[in-house]
């Protein structure tokens, strides 16, 4: 893929690495300043005629922009694994979601959802506008390239924004795909892919003509942003650690459903289940039945790699700080050509202590760590005695008591009986360390826009 035509003589060249087997493929121009500044200000200059289209006109472009990754679906498809390494089925799947959620967003820009106006001072009519930020600067991460790019860009463009993507350093394919597309479906500068580096993202980040900031990524990125942006409206997601409560009645497919969503995408989800908390007369019997799960699943062909050697050393250093017993190793099956990737097998971890670093850290990688509590109310404060408060799951057949748990946790998003299952329609976002703000939903709209109040005197 050859740089855009906004590429300055400023940006250099850097090589990117393939997950599956550690080998060096292509890479992408890194944006410097000059790069920046070109299209902080052409993204500023588009972004008037932007949002002075009719939500009708807007809605109509995005759902351009939909059909266009849609006839393209197959190449996203290898851009995402290029990178990232994932099996097809998965990039596959998380692609028809972005699809999805540009449509979702085309729809959800023309409701009306503003607060009423009407006759609220005696002898005035007001009435409240929601007007776009501006220009928005999204930085995304490698775990989800796409996806969680549609996360930040779909409710932006659709409320009337400019948007400036940084993808993560190694997985800027798809979004340098998306780019291209949007130039041609929603009009120049609308939408504008800026590959590089961390030094990339922060001088986006802090450049003064940015309106609003949207991040995705670690606590230690996140507390970088906001510092960054001072006074500017910033909206975070900043990772998970997610406890699983599994009570003794809890439903039989509760193992299963735990490891097969803890080991997709390697375990690289913010939202995973990462610590099982079960009661001690529930204990054994819950780790044999993950063991049991686990063994059932492969690195290689259930699941990908972890996404560089940088991620891999720090999966390696937690595993091996911890005072876990290993219960159960699932087997890596790389193929051929892939035995010198970043593979790492799925673990269920047993017998932690609650300061443990598999415990108090996001280990980000396909591992579940169990742990045994007294009582109900020791799920409760396990769970929620970890900085993250991301999401959670509760599993059990006593509707009061899993409603009373779920009700208790410290968490944006808390499913019952299943976990990581999202749609569109509802919101996620975190609490505590895990962020600021929310995404999807017809919410987040609101992360991307400001209300104004005009009343009008009509006396006169």
């Amino acid at each position: 893929m050859t740089p855009d035509a906004h590429t300055a003589p400023d940006a250099t060249a850097t090589l990117l690495t393939d997950p599956r087997t550690g080998r060096s493929r292509a890479g992408f121009p890194v944006s410097g300043r000059g790069r920046v500044d070109a299209a902080v200000a052409a993204a500023r200059a588009a972004q008037p005629a932007w949002a002075a289209l009719t939500t009708g006109e807007r809605s109509r472009r995005m759902l351009a922009l939909a059909a266009a990754v849609e006839d393209d679906a197959e190449q996203y498809v290898r851009a995402e694994q290029a990178g990232t390494g994932k099996p097809a089925a998965e990039a596959r799947g998380e692609i028809e979601q972005c699809i999805d959620l540009i449509r979702f967003y085309a729809g959800a820009v023309r409701a009306d959802l503003a607060p009423g106006g009407g006759h609220r001072l005696p002898g005035r009519e007001s009435w409240v506008r929601w007007e776009p930020l501006g220009v928005i600067a999204a930085v995304v991460p490698w775990n989800y390239p796409l996806l969680m790019a549609v996360w930040r860009f779909a409710p932006a463009l659709a409320a009337g924004n400019t948007v400036l993507l940084k993808p993560a350093e190694t997985t800027p394919d798809s979004a340098l795909l998306v780019a291209e597309d949007a130039r041609e479906t929603l009009g120049p500068d609308v939408l504008t892919t800026l590959p590089g580096d961390r030094g990339t993202g922060r001088l986006l980040v802090g450049h003064e003509a940015v309106d609003g900031i949207a991040f995705t990524g670690s606590r230690t990125g996140g507390l970088d942003v906001a510092a960054r942006a001072g006074l500017r409206r910033v909206s975070l997601e900043l990772g998970g650690n997610c406890a699983a409560l599994v009570l003794p009645d809890a439903p039989d497919h509760t193992c299963e459903t735990l490891v097969r969503t803890a080991t997709y995408n390697a375990g690289q989800s913010c939202a995973a289940p990462a610590r099982v908390l079960t009661l001690r007369e529930n204990y054994e019997r819950t780790v044999a039945q993950l063991a049991a799960a686990m063994a059932a699943r492969r690195a290689g062909t259930d699941f990908g790699p972890l996404n560089s050697l940088d991620q891999a050393k720090r999966f390696d250093g937690i595993i091996g700080a911890s005072r876990a017993r290993v219960r159960h190793v699932a087997e890596v099956a790389a193929a051929d050509g892939e035995e010198d990737g970043y593979w790492r097998p799925g673990m269920i971890l047993a017998d932690l202590p609650e300061d443990d670093p598999a415990v108090r850290e996001e280990v980000f990688g396909p591992v579940l760590t169990v742990q045994a509590v007294a009582g109900p109310e020791e799920l409760v404060r396990a769970a929620n005695g970890v900085p993250h408060a991301l999401a959670a799951s509760v599993w059990g057949r006593t509707t009061s008591e899993v409603l009373r748990l779920a009700t208790a946790l410290e968490a944006g998003e808390v499913w019952v009986n299943c976990h990581l299952e999202q749609t569109g329609e509802l919101p996620h976002g975190g609490r505590k360390q895990s962020g600021t703000g929310t995404d999807l939903s017809v919410l987040a709209l609101a992360e991307y826009q400001r209300p104004k109040t005009v009343t009008v005197n009509v006396e006169q």
